[in-house]
């Protein structure tokens, strides 16, 4: 009997703390979640934000044979300095002396003949006087000697040209510059129009860059691109160039496959450091005023939209789509979407969704700021 009474109770007191646990669990399940909220605030910042760049000489031309011929001579070397006017190549140039020799011959032997047809003019206008002959055989000896006269023209011209042909036998430096790679050597044969090297012009350095049309309409109405008088470049191996350059111009179309526009920077280079087609990183500088900021960990990407979770008067979790101006260093500058007045879930965006109730605890984003901008 006592063994029964005991083994009741046992069974009661076993109910009783399942009922409590199970009350208990139900509380838990049941009680809301607790996440930071902050409101978005204003503050005056700067941004660093770099680009791919291409880099160019500021002149880059190709040097290419102007006549068919062996090559004679090399007078410069790969990699070499030159200055304007320097003689690069010789052409053998036999040919095309024989070819002016020729012209000069004819020329010679027109103005001979010219002396002829004078000399016939001269007797047929005084045979003409006397009525000997008619007025046609002056006629036809003008006819000659005008004839004559544009045979003239004709060899003089031809002269011209062999003279020319024969200065094309030397290749000539345009501007003071390096030498590039020369594939051919002495004795080889090339035809007009053969590329023999190419000349760059490394004082200055150009460094093509492009940004979007977004930014770059947001840079035009803050004259962000003209303000931009002391930029940086980072070479290939992420070293920065020792050089500060300019942004000059911006090209007039945007590329209509990429939404992008071009834009020019220039990079003086008296080491001669950067070399035509090499690359490397613009780095732009600026201040942003009155910028809303939130921090990256409080958004979420859908789609390629940033997102983020903002609560209602009734710590409702609702999905706001936000749109970014700024990217900086664990912030971002938010163009649309949010206003100073809205909460916007701080961190444990991966723990909610859509329509949550969760319990809302107010923080100030400022605290926060410390923890989230870089120290230098």
């Amino acid at each position: 009997m006592h063994s029964r009474v005991l083994y009741v109770g046992i069974l009661s007191c076993i109910g009783m703390l399942l009922v409590a646990c199970s009350s208990k669990q139900q509380s838990r399940e049941t009680a809301p979640e607790s996440f930071q909220v902050f409101n978005p605030i204003v503050i005056d910042t700067s941004y660093d934000k770099s680009y791919v760049a291409d880099i160019h000489s500021m002149q880059n031309v190709e040097i290419r044979a102007r006549v068919k011929g062996f090559i004679e001579k090399i007078f410069v070397d790969e990699g070499k300095p030159v200055i304007a006017g320097q003689v690069l190549f010789a052409f053998s140039n036999l040919m095309l002396k024989e070819e002016l020799l020729k012209a000069n011959a004819q020329l010679k032997n027109a103005v001979a003949e010219l002396k002829v047809a004078e000399v016939e003019l001269k007797n047929s206008r005084n045979l003409v006087e006397k009525k000997v002959v008619s007025e046609t055989e002056l006629e036809m000896a003008k006819a000659k000697k005008e004839a004559i006269e544009a045979k003239i023209l004709e060899a003089k011209a031809a002269v011209a040209i062999a003279e020319l042909h024969i200065s094309y036998s030397q290749i000539k430096a345009p501007f003071d510059g390096v030498i590039n790679r020369i594939p051919y050597k002495v004795g080889s044969l090339v035809d007009e129009g053969t590329l023999l090297t190419t000349l760059s012009n490394n004082k200055e350095m150009f460094a093509y860059f492009n940004v979007s049309e977004k930014e770059y309409l947001r840079f035009s109405k803050s004259n962000e691109l003209t303000k931009q008088n002391n930029i940086s470049l980072l070479l290939a191996d992420n070293t920065p160039f020792k050089y500060k350059g300019r942004i000059e111009t911006a090209e007039t179309e945007i590329d209509k496959n990429t939404g992008n526009i071009a834009i020019r920077a220039r990079f003086a280079n008296p080491e001669y450091l950067l070399k035509h087609g090499a690359t490397g990183k613009i780095i732009l500088n600026g201040v942003l005023n009155d910028a809303l900021v939130i921090p990256q960990k409080s958004t979420f990407e859908v789609q390629d939209r940033v997102n983020v979770f903002v609560v209602d008067s009734k710590n409702i979790v609702r999905t706001r789509p936000v749109e970014i101006m700024w990217r900086l260093p664990h912030l971002y500058v938010v163009g649309a979407g949010l206003t100073t007045g809205d909460k916007v879930i701080y961190e444990g965006v991966q723990l909610v969704k859509e329509g949550d109730s969760i319990n809302a605890r107010p923080v100030d984003l400022r605290s926060l700021l410390p923890q989230l901008l870089p120290t230098n």
